[in-house]
């Protein structure tokens, strides 16, 4: 944890845009620095916006920081990042001795800051989702909803969560990336982050993220609660559950 929170400090997120390749004016082009160069390709035509929705956004945010981690990782002796599938758990897992052992399950969420038209920002616009309730949290045993292995095989989780202000009149959308380093059961309300899905949701004001004040006391609590909880499993996940769970037996 103490490494994530060095390492988030030091990422630094600085698109100028999409670049595209085409664009209007003289070659060959001749800039005298990075603000120079970024006028020119934008007068040019060649940025473009990032994109608006943020899940897309997100993911791009996501992406370039766990490129930067991986990249940290591999400076270390016996340390190993290895990036998660595109909408799997975990985002980067970390392998190797340096941290004492793995492996280590690192999940990335961003959220956009609620901005009021008067007053101070205080909330997310929506809650954080820290895990899917109705499959690998649910049952830690088996390799469900595309984790990359068990959910108990992990011997530590922890969440990255960045938190932005959305500002659509910049092409690279982001102001004010704020990184924080909690385990998620620190940051756990007894609220889903969706009336639609199973998913776990995160507390949404922003003193209590940033402060890793959730609503329980204790580890123990959380997974108590929310292991308990009347999540619905489809008949599709069940069957798949209950092959697994016949599969494991059997191996037994």
């Amino acid at each position: 944890m103490d490494w994530l929170r060095a390492r988030c400090s030091e990422f630094r997120f600085n698109p100028a845009g999409v670049y595209q390749a085409t664009g209007e004016h003289d070659w060959p082009l001749s800039a005298s620095g990075p603000e120079d160069l970024t006028r020119q390709l934008d007068e040019g035509g060649h940025l473009l916006p990032l994109p608006r929705e943020s899940a897309a956004l997100a993911n791009v945010i996501e992406v370039a920081l766990v490129d930067f981690l991986i990249e940290r990782l591999a400076e270390l002796p016996d340390a190993k990042g290895i990036r998660g599938a595109e909408r799997g758990y975990p985002d980067l897992e970390v392998a190797g001795e340096h941290f004492g052992g793995g492996p280590r399950a690192v999940d990335v969420k961003m959220a956009r800051i609620r901005v009021p038209r008067n007053g101070v920002p205080v909330r997310t616009i929506s809650r954080i989702t820290l895990f899917t309730g109705n499959t690998y949290f649910r049952h830690p045993q088996l390799p469900l909803g595309g984790i990359r292995r068990p959910f108990g095989d992990y011997r530590e989780h922890l969440d990255i969560i960045g938190l932005y202000v959305f500002d659509e009149n910049v092409k690279w959308r982001v102001q004010s990336l704020e990184l924080l380093v909690h385990e998620p059961w620190r940051v756990a309300s007894r609220e889903r982050s969706s009336t639609t899905r199973e998913y776990i949701g995160a507390v949404d004001l922003l003193e209590d993220l940033r402060a890793g004040r959730g609503v329980f006391a204790t580890e123990e609590e959380f997974y108590s609660y929310w292991r308990s909880y009347a999540f619905k499993t489809p008949r599709m996940l069940a069957k798949e559950i209950d092959k697994l769970l016949t599969e494991r037996n059997a191996a037994r």
